[in-house]
């Protein structure tokens, strides 16, 4: 089953190199004292609502949407309810009634499969409005492609941070990893720039059916790690390599495109986390591996025979010259 949403690109009727974005609700308390004391910076993102069908059959929607067609072998626009979720939309914005405008479809974008809800599609469109937002100073900021760009690449603390239907509706071409190249059968999401998650059919439990193979590839290798305390060095990094036997192929195909100085970081030893060290090993041998020493003790030789670097939490790795800490969270 798959669920759908609209993306607006709303362009800034004043300056054409703007669009509109809106800051995001932080996420509900945790009801942990210790968890619900991070307080995130805050996210801007596209304005999106839910795409819902119609009802009945000859039903249309009234709002004409120029180049639907270039997505109709995936999706008859028509037969959603664009106006509600433009209305949605709009009051968030802090329209009331009517707007007016032009809209034309941007892109079709099918997300990966972060599964178990239902997968998730989004349409983007992208168009002017003839008014400004009467809360735009609280609730919403007018940005550019390269400032967004900016906050994703230069990340600093409690800087604002950009949302991830930014970076696939206007960035992705410009953001996306030039290291890291994914077989096109396999769904995938870059975000932040660098970072790549694939879910791939794994052996976990239910409801689930994949588990997120997360790659750290920056396009940019720097040497600003120069110090001798690291408990790794390399120019990418794999973490849980756990997919299903019948995505081994594919999984070669990622690492083989990878840089032979290569990390490997197992958080924990279940099957869908290990089943696909076997093929890192063969493919890349000289790749580092990084485990906790009990997990490593329920990794069988099959799957990895060659040495480790034992990890406990505090170590720092680093990764193209960005340097990152190894946190351990054990389970109660």
């Amino acid at each position: 089953m798959t669920a759908h949403r609209l993306a607006v690109i709303i362009k800034n009727s004043l300056n054409d190199d703007e669009f509109l974005l809106v800051r995001q609700n932080r996420p509900p308390k945790f009801g942990d004292g210790e968890y619900d004391s991070y307080i995130d910076s805050d996210l801007w993102d596209l304005p999106w609502a839910s795409l819902t069908p119609l009802d009945g059959e000859d039903s249309q929607s009234e709002i004409v949407l120029e180049g639907a067609e270039s997505c109709s072998d995936k999706l008859n626009l028509m037969k959603f309810n664009v106006d509600v979720a433009l209305d949605q939309i709009f009051s968030q914005l802090g329209f009331r009634g009517p707007t007016g405008g032009h809209w034309a479809v941007w892109k079709y974008v099918e997300e990966a499969d972060l599964g178990p809800l239902p997968h998730l599609n989004t349409v983007f469109i992208i168009g002017k409005l003839k008014f400004e937002a009467e809360n735009a100073q609280e609730l919403s900021k007018w940005m550019s492609v390269p400032s967004c760009l900016q906050f994703l690449l230069e990340v600093k603390p409690n800087n604002d941070r950009m949302g991830p239907l930014v970076v696939a509706g206007l960035l992705c071409n410009l953001a996306r990893s030039r290291m890291l190249k994914v077989p096109p059968a396999l769904r995938y999401q870059e975000y932040p720039p660098g970072v790549t998650i694939v879910p791939m059919g794994s052996r976990t439990g239910k409801p689930f059916w994949t588990t997120n193979l997360v790659v750290v590839a920056p396009d940019i290798i720097s040497s600003r790690c120069v110090d001798s305390s690291f408990a790794a060095y390399g120019e990418a990094l794999i973490i849980d390599p756990g997919c299903h036997s019948k995505f081994h192929d594919e999984l070669m195909e990622i690492v083989t495109a990878l840089p032979r100085k290569l990390v490997v970081f197992v958080t924990h030893h279940h099957h869908d986390h290990v089943d696909g060290l076997s093929i890192i090993q063969k493919c890349n041998p000289d790749a580092t591996l990084l485990a906790h020493e009990n997990t490593m003790r329920r990794i069988g030789k099959g799957d990895w025979s060659l040495g480790y670097t034992s990890i406990s939490g505090g170590e720092e790795i680093c990764i193209g010259g960005e340097r990152l800490k190894a946190i351990f969270a054990p389970v109660p």
